[in-house]
């Protein structure tokens, strides 16, 4: 019961105590970057906005580097923009003073940087980006020639107007030999388009991917072409040794 006595107590407090008195009486200063080089742990190079947050009376903040004034607003967003090429390199303090009418002056946090040329960002900058640049390209050298070599010379054999599922990549229309096929999780994404293999003809060639509508064509079109004689199955190259080693038997 004592329990229960408290919780609704709580709640009274909570409902009649003034919205004014659960505001944050407190300035805090964020920084983020418009352009140029930010390491995550202080050190920074370009283009910064700082930004101060307070409580709804906030009606001006002054903000500073080290102890001079780095510039002030007056109107919210309270913000300003710096660059830091315009001030000495190495460590500095960057703060904010914010004046209320209820309190007058607030104290914001205070954030450590450290200015660096320019040269050092982008030399920071390449360290961090060229190894993930290395590393998505790797990703798509694989992802082109693991297929090259382990389907090179095999095609697939499907009759004409067989049932086929495309899966989740959807489907195909080969521009080489007109037939239907499911797109591959290897194929080298480029926009709307993949470079993919036809498993029927073995070309590698642009596609996009197909409606319901066109593939249903495409499947009819393959299957009227087989019973009007014009379907020709694609054969392998190690299949169509074969053919020429049996066909040289009845040769003189």
């Amino acid at each position: 019961m004592t329990a229960i006595l408290n919780i609704l107590l709580l709640i009274l407090f909570l409902v009649s105590t003034p919205k004014e008195s659960f505001q944050d009486d407190q300035l805090q200063i964020r920084m983020k970057r418009n352009w140029g080089f930010s390491s995550g742990t202080g050190r920074i190079q370009g283009t910064f906005t700082i930004t101060g947050i307070g409580p709804e009376n906030l009606s001006q903040v002054v903000f500073y580097l080290d102890e001079q004034i780095l510039g002030e607003a007056n109107s919210p967003p309270f913000e300003l923009r710096f660059v830091t090429d315009d001030y000495p390199l190495g460590p500095h303090q960057i703060s904010a003073v914010g004046s209320t009418a209820a309190r007058g002056e607030i104290v914001s946090n205070t954030i450590q940087v450290e200015f660096v040329s320019a040269n050092e960002g982008w030399q920071a900058a390449g360290n961090i980006i060229i190894p993930i640049v290395v590393v998505v390209l790797g990703a798509i050298g694989l992802a082109v020639v693991v297929p090259l070599i382990f389907t090179r010379g095999k095609k697939k054999q499907l009759p004409p107007g067989a049932a086929r599922s495309y899966g989740h990549y959807g489907g195909a229309i080969c521009p080489k030999c007109s037939r239907p096929f499911s797109r591959h999780i290897y194929g080298l994404n480029l926009g709307l388009h993949k470079y993919d293999r036809c498993p029927y003809c073995g070309k590698w060639s642009l596609v996009r991917r197909a409606s319901k509508e066109e593939l249903d064509a495409a499947e009819e079109a393959e299957l009227t072409a087989a019973q009007e004689g014009k379907f020709q199955p694609q054969t392998s190259e190690e299949e169509a040794l074969q053919r020429d080693l049996e066909d040289s038997r009845f040769e003189d």
